[in-house]
């Protein structure tokens, strides 16, 4: 693991850290890559139950390294022109697809790509005055890191259109009133509140989770038909879990459930 990414898993939480404050998490190629290996490794690990992945320093994630990209362009290395194919879309799909909820403790900026990776999440939680952008236009480029199917999602397809368009800052708390963020905290507070939040959710239902994350993304796409024998499929893959029928007994017994994750 590259010392531009940090991973630890304590208590069934998985924590991914950004690691590159003095240039604000900004994205080189060797982040990139050990983000993705990071992701991956997480989404493998059985132990791992959720997932937060925040950045040191005063940033999130403030996207591409311009200065890193700019100086592979001017030597005429073709690697920046693939890196949405090579980076962005494995990590956001790799974020997507994990079969565990994953929290955005969004300390600070983000924008761009950065932006884009904590929409990729299932949860955000953002730092109370810190300011995003989605930053593409103003550098004459159009939207990556999923940013163009998350975005509307999130924030409704006139919103995203403008913040695409416009490229325009906003502030975590316009964040959270368009419906991008799930709470804001405190500066010093967010960390601990996605930790507090992923341990609850590692002690939760995983396969469930799992089932829940793979029936809203299949349903963004389908018929009403088609999600309905979606759900069909995954409510009997949940329920023949050893955590549903455990459940269910406690739930009888009026005791509270206490899920393995399996």
């Amino acid at each position: 693991m590259s010392d531009t990414v940090l991973l630890d898993v304590t208590g069934g939480v998985a924590t991914i850290t950004l690691n590159r404050p003095e240039g604000m998490n900004a994205l080189t190629v060797e982040a990139k890559t050990a983000l993705l290996s990071a992701v991956r490794s997480v989404a493998d690990d059985p132990a791992v139950r959720a997932v937060v992945l925040t950045g040191t320093g005063r940033a999130f994630c403030v996207g591409q390294d311009l200065r890193e990209h700019a100086a592979l362009l001017d030597a005429g290395d073709p690697a920046p022109l693939s890196t949405v194919r090579d980076h962005y879309n494995p990590l956001v799909t790799a974020i997507a697809e994990m079969p565990k909820p994953v929290i955005a403790a969004i300390n600070g900026t983000a924008a761009g790509a950065g932006l884009g990776i904590a929409c990729a999440c299932d949860l955000r939680i953002g730092a109370a005055g810190a300011r995003y952008t989605t930053a593409f236009a103003g550098i004459g480029l159009t939207a990556d890191s999923g940013l163009s199917w998350t975005l509307p999602r999130l924030v409704g397809a006139g919103r995203a259109t403008a913040l695409l368009l416009l490229a325009e800052p906003f502030t975590t708390e316009q964040g959270l009133e368009m419906g991008l963020l799930n709470a804001v905290v405190p500066a010093e507070q967010v960390l601990a509140a996605a930790t507090e939040l992923a341990g609850r959710l590692a002690a939760g239902p995983t396969a469930a989770y799992a089932a829940i994350k793979e029936s809203i993304a299949y349903a963004a796409t389908a018929t009403l038909v088609a999600a309905l024998a979606k759900e069909d499929e995954l409510q009997a893959r949940a329920g023949a879990t050893a955590d549903h029928a455990g459940a269910v007994r406690s739930f009888l017994a009026k005791q509270p459930p206490v899920f393995s994750g399996s």
